[in-house]
């Protein structure tokens, strides 16, 4: 089995490490194609007005001057001779959870991966707001991976489907299991923008999104995280408010 590798951390990310090691458990022909540096909330976007640079740090180690979405091109179109069996994307330093998976560029790298028909996996590791600008431990994600993954590459993905998997801010030992559960839904409209000026006297602004937990029920991603659960949620490249077509059909036909 073919596993081609990327994140949105860049190509250095100690998260990328992990999930190396973890696919080694799988297979043996591990390919790696990842940005050269983070693109954090990057999410499915191209890189279009500049050019995008190769850069080859091993037989089967590549950086990408772009997005993570340019990764998964560049993989699939220059670098592999022959498309993957299996797209992991990850494992990334921080949730994607709930509405973070439309900013999250390791989500949209197995998003490509799907569109290409391809078997796709985004992978996080949640962290305690006590982590946040410390080292993040991956214990929970090294502990688990290939117990999540295993099951996954031997099932069946619909076609244009993708899985999203988090697992939570604790101990290896403290995990309690593993949920299959739908996406939650982030409350943004609280999120903070702080604005400051630089030493050259302009202003600037910097986003700062602290989410409000709103799930109208204890079936998502979210309360699985809370609960010590890793969450494993398949997601649709389907965007379609399917209930709404009839009605809104009807809105044009007088």
């Amino acid at each position: 089995m073919r596993i081609l590798i990327t994140n949105d951390d860049g190509i250095n990310a100690p998260g990328i490490y992990v999930l190396e090691k973890i696919a080694a458990a799988l297979s043996d022909d591990i390919w790696i194609v990842a940005p050269s540096e983070e693109q954090s909330g990057a999410g499915h976007s191209l890189t279009l007005t500049s050019p995008v640079r190769l850069r080859k740090h091993a037989e089967k180690r590549f950086s990408v001057t772009g997005t993570p979405t340019d990764s998964v091109t560049i993989a699939l179109r220059k670098v592999l001779d022959s498309p993957p069996d299996l797209i992991l994307s990850g494992i990334n330093r921080g949730a994607n959870l709930a509405d973070d998976i439309t900013y999250s560029g390791t989500v949209s790298a197995a998003l490509e991966g799907a569109l290409a028909g391809i078997p796709s996996i985004a992978l996080s590791q949640v962290y305690s707001r006590e982590n946040i600008g410390n080292d993040v431990s991956f214990a929970a994600a090294e502990a688990w991976g290939e117990k999540v993954l295993a099951p996954l590459v031997d099932s069946s993905f619909a076609e244009r489907t993708l899985i999203n998997v988090n697992f939570p801010p604790v101990q290896a030992e403290e995990v309690k299991g593993i949920r299959v559960v739908r996406q939650g839904f982030h409350d943004y409209s609280r999120g903070t923008v702080v604005e400051n000026v630089d030493p050259r006297g302009f202003a600037y602004y910097w986003f700062g999104l602290h989410g409000i937990e709103h799930t109208p029920g204890h079936d998502t991603d979210l309360e699985a995280i809370a609960d010590g659960f890793i969450s494993v949620t398949p997601l649709q490249l389907d965007l379609t408010h399917h209930a709404s077509l009839a009605s809104l059909s009807r809105e044009f036909d007088q």
